[in-house]
Parts: C-alpha cells; structure tokens; sequence
C-alpha cells in the first residue's frame, strides 16, 4: 500500500492476518516452509506452497507474505507458489541507509537463482508491481508472464489519484527534518522516502519489456487509470483490466475474479486485443 494511507494498510493487514487465522494458514511465520536465503548482503525470508510452475508474488509498500494470505490457497492448487518478504520488510531485515526498487528487482532475480529456478510467473501489487516491472526489464528471461496491480512509473502528481500525491507531500513536509530514534523508525522513513522519491521509469523503458503483462487498477485507485493505461500502451504484450468497483487492493477485495483472471492470463496463450 501507498504510504498515505498507513492506517488503512493496518487495517488491511488485520484483517488478512484474521483470514489467515481462519484458516489455519500462518503466511509469514510458518516454521514448515518458511527459509532465511542469503541474498546480496542480507537475508531474505521466503515461503513455499504447492508445486508445478514456479509462480513468484511480491508484495506492497510496509507489507509482507500476509499480504497474500487469500492467494496463495488459490495459486498452490497449480503452481509453485514463492511468497517472499521484500528487503527491510517483514522477515527480511536490511540495516542499509538507501533503498531501491532497482535493488528489490535484483534481489527476487538472485532468489530464483538460489532456489535453481530459471524463470517464473510473477504477480506483483502496487511497490511489488514496479519490483514485477522492473524485473522484466533488468532479468527478462526470468519472467514467463507477469501481473501487476497498482503500479506507477514515477514520482509525481501525474501517476496518482486526485489528491494522493499532495498529502504526501504534506507528511514529507512535516518529517522531513525529523531525527529518528529507533531502528523502526529508521527503516518506516526509508520506506516511506522510496514511494517519494521513486520509481524512475520511463514509458519507453517499457519497451523491452518482452514478456506478456497484464496491468492492473482498481477504478478508484490510488494509482490513476490513465497512468495505468500508459503502462499498459507501452508494452509490447501488454493487456490492461481496470477491475470495477475497486480501490488499490484489488487482490483482497475481488480475491476471487483477480485470481481467475491472473490465473487464465497465465494459462492461455496471450492474443493482443490492441
């Protein structure tokens, strides 16, 4: 989730975590299948579910494998699903001052190779989504197909909703100055400082994106639609949905249609409707 709306990520989160009570499914902390990798510099926390062809999910901006905790069950009916923290994010711990979605890109790449996989589906919501894109771009044979839901190129006014990017700017104002005191805080306002000053891709960039793409957002999305609809343009392969009657969490609040429709996106050979 965007960094804005933190207390409504919370709430997000708690609810998953409840799902995932409901159903006995401990996503993040099951000692079963759960693994620390070492990955450039750090280690990076991953759990497995299922088998068949290697599906790898990346998840938001503060969020975890939880962030998945509907998914999955769906996914590791058919594939080897590969739920994994991002770096300074949930299980996996970076002490490092910078971030970058360049870094997270080469870090999933790494992963894979340390898990002997050559190449995988990959789905990827809102910071996940640009670590999907950029994946493609930086690794391109390590994408099969690829799904990414809220996902912007850049950081300004233009990628958002009305309104998103000015009340970012209102907490960057606020902090900006501000002296952290605990590790916690210290890795928040990293996090917060990546969706602030990042990503930096351009449309063209987009280009030698080969593999097919389907581009996702809610229609009232933090992201706007017509950005999305230029990430989509862009793309060789690229086919957009714009999921009615959806905010960014496109994955948890229409779980059902979005893993159907993931799912037949990967299955089917892809046929451009441009």
């Amino acid at each position: 989730m965007r960094s804005i709306l933190i207390s409504l990520f919370v709430l997000l989160l708690f609810a998953v975590s409840l799902m995932a009570q409901e159903t006995n499914l401990p996503y993040r902390n099951n000692p079963a299948v759960g693994k620390y990798y070492n990955i450039r510099g750090i280690k990076m926390y991953c759990e497995i579910y299922g088998e068949g062809k290697p599906l790898l999910l990346i998840h938001g901006n503060h969020g975890s494998i939880k962030s998945f905790a509907h998914n999955i069950p769906y996914f590791a009916m058919k594939y080897k699903v590969i739920a994994v923290d991002s770096r300074a994010q949930g299980n996996s711990q970076d002490v490092g001052d910078s971030l970058t979605f360049e870094m997270m890109a080469d870090d999933e790449a790494a992963l894979l190779d340390a898990l002997k996989i050559d190449s995988a589906y990959v789905i990827g919501w809102s910071d996940g989504g640009i670590n999907a894109l950029l994946l493609a771009m930086r690794h391109p044979g390590k994408v099969i197909k690829l799904a990414a839901t809220g996902a912007n190129l850049w950081p300004d006014a233009s990628a958002f909703a009305p309104g998103v990017w000015e009340n970012e700017k209102k907490y960057y104002d606020a902090h900006k100055n501000q002296v952290w005191q605990t590790e916690k805080e210290k890795n928040d306002w990293k996090l917060f400082l990546l969706d602030w000053n990042q990503p930096h891709i351009s449309l063209s960039d987009l280009h030698s994106i080969r593999c097919p793409s389907l581009i996702i957002c809610g229609d009232h999305d933090l992201i706007s639609i017509d950005h999305t609809v230029q990430i989509f343009q862009n793309i060789p392969q690229g086919a957009l949905w714009v999921v009615p009657c959806s905010g960014h969490a496109t994955l948890i609040g229409h779980k059902d249609d979005f893993d159907k429709t993931v799912d037949d996106f990967f299955s089917k050979p892809f046929h451009s409707r441009r």
